[in-house]
């Protein structure tokens, strides 16, 4: 137990001074992941906080949360009060039918002990034929009853496991859900505005904001699920071009955008065109109608985020270099990658 102790308190030492150091609140979920990362519990948690710190990205209370999510979620109970509600409910119902069933458990013990004695009965008094039946049907009855009890509370535990699963599976659905696009698996809007209001100046923070050209057309000549074939596809490649200071998200419909940070509007605009290339690359194909798609482009217009500015005026200046890429005929980056 000393041996713990003293490791738990070497742990502690080395943890505090890393939220410190990365301008971390000690909230339980920061200092939980922290912990974990220092005691190194956990590799794959490990990984992606030395690629956020590495990359100068600042660990927002969304992206923690998210962490935690992940690699804490399926060891731990989840603090939900939806979850607690209907385990709460649930545990409830399992209690009276245990308490019954004990009940029931007691009253038939008690009533066997009572049959035994008139059994004793039976051959010293010269009980009667009817009697004697009256007796054993009296026993057949509590024996059915107790039986019936123990049933009961076995099918409320085989029911109270099945939800609980139940539960999980759709805790877990919605938590992702709350976080990511469905079609393309990356982090969704509401996920970039949580990140972008936790930003700092000094962070260099940019914005890329992407819309796929001529994508109402895809859907109207190919059909939506080619449309969604090539959204699918620009994830990919979003995925794969992004350095570890780029996190790209689904804005929503056509529309991608990538967050940096420790980035100059340079740097971000030369991700940009990275980006831009690797797209008019791709080749979508759909098997069942035969069909190829290639030539595929898209706008983007680039943003730098300046002291003083809020989330919606950084969003409004990728918005105005995105529309300007797209007057001056789109598959561009803007401003002009220098």
């Amino acid at each position: 137990m000393s041996d713990e102790l003293d490791k738990s308190f070497q742990v502690l030492k080395q943890t505090i001074p890393l939220l410190l150091k990365h301008k971390i609140p000690a909230i339980p979920t920061n200092y939980a992941l922290w912990y974990t990362y220092t005691a190194n519990q956990k590799p794959e948690l490990n990984r992606e906080l030395d690629a956020m710190t590495e990359a100068g990205r600042p660990m927002s209370k969304v992206h923690a949360k998210e962490l935690y999510r992940k690699h804490f979620a399926d060891e731990q109970e989840v603090s939900s009060w939806q979850l607690r509600q209907s385990l709460e409910a649930m545990l409830i119902e399992l209690s009276q039918s245990l308490t019954d069933t004990k009940n029931n458990t007691h009253e038939f013990k008690q009533c066997m002990d009572s049959c035994m004695d008139d059994l004793d009965k039976v051959e010293k008094e010269g009980w009667s034929m009817d009697e004697v039946m009256q007796l054993v049907r009296t026993m057949v009855t509590e024996t059915q009853q107790i039986r019936r009890s123990t049933l009961d509370f076995s099918a409320a535990l085989i029911s109270a496991e099945k939800e609980i699963a139940e539960l999980r599976s759709k805790l877990e659905e919605t938590q992702h859900d709350a976080f990511y696009d469905a079609l393309t698996d990356l982090y969704n809007r509401r996920y970039l505005d949580e990140e972008l209001d936790n930003m700092k100046v000094e962070d260099g923070v940019c914005l890329i904001m992407i819309d796929a050209d001529h994508f109402k057309e895809v859907n109207d000549n190919y059909g939506h699920q080619m449309g969604d074939r090539v959204l699918k596809a620009i994830a990919k490649q979003l995925k794969q071009k992004c350095r570890d200071n780029a996190v790209p998200y689904r804005f929503g419909g056509e529309e991608f955008a990538v967050l940096m940070t420790h980035s100059s509007l340079k740097q971000a605009t030369r991700q940009a065109e990275l980006i831009r290339k690797s797209l008019e690359k791709i080749t979508v194909v759909d098997r069942r109608a035969n069909r190829t798609l290639s030539g595929i482009t898209a706008s983007f217009g680039v943003a730098e985020y300046q002291k003083g500015m809020r989330r919606s005026d950084l969003l409004e200046q990728a918005d105005k270099q995105l529309y300007e890429a797209k007057r001056l005929g789109r598959n561009r980056v803007m401003p002009i990658p220098g």
